[in-house]
C-alpha cells in the first residue's frame, strides 16, 4: 500500500486539512486527496507546501512505501493504528530489522517536540529490575 507523506507533515505542524486548504486557495477535498495519494498538488501547491512545513518538494512528493530508508539506518515503516486500549502493533519489516520478540520488554521514552521512541530491552530474567507500567 502506497501512500503520501503530505498528512504526516501537516499532522506534524499541527494544521488541519481545512486550514492547509484556505492557505492553497484549494478544496480540504484536494487536501485529503493528495494525502491518500489518489492525486498530486500542481508545482505551485508542492512550493507553498514545502514552505509550509519546511522541507523540500522532493520530501514532499516521494511516497513511502512499506518502508522506507535512506541508507543511514534510519526507516519509515509505515503506520499503525492504536486500540482502545492503547495497544499498537508495529509492522512486520520493524520487528524484524530490529529483532523484536513476544515477550521482550520495551522501554517507551518520549519528547514533546521530537515523538515517542521505542527501545528494546529485549527479554530481561525475571530476577532482574525493570521499569514496568
Amino acid at each position: 500500500m502506497q501512500f503520501s507523506k503530505l498528512k504526516i507533515f501537516r499532522k506534524q505542524k499541527g494544521f488541519t486539512q481545512e486550514e492547509i486548504a484556505e492557505k492553497l486557495g484549494v478544496s480540504r477535498q484536494a487536501v485529503a486527496k493528495w494525502e491518500r495519494g489518489e492525486t498530486m498538488p500542481d508545482i505551485e501547491s508542492c512550493l507553498k507546501l514545502a514552505d509550509l512545513y519546511e522541507t523540500t518538494v522532493d520530501m514532499l512528493v516521494r511516497n513511502i512505501g512499506k518502508e522506507d530508508v535512506d541508507g543511514d539506518g534510519k526507516y519509515i515503516f509505515g503506520c499503525s493504528k492504536m486500540n482502545s486500549k492503547g495497544q499498537i502493533t508495529l509492522p512486520a519489516k520493524c520487528r524484524e530489522i530490529f529483532n523484536l520478540k513476544p515477550g521482550d520488554n520495551i522501554l517507551v521514552i518520549g519528547d514533546i517536540e521530537k515523538g515517542i521512541a521505542l527501545v528494546n530491552l529485549g527479554d530481561i530474567p525475571s530476577n532482574e529490575p525493570y521499569l514496568g507500567e
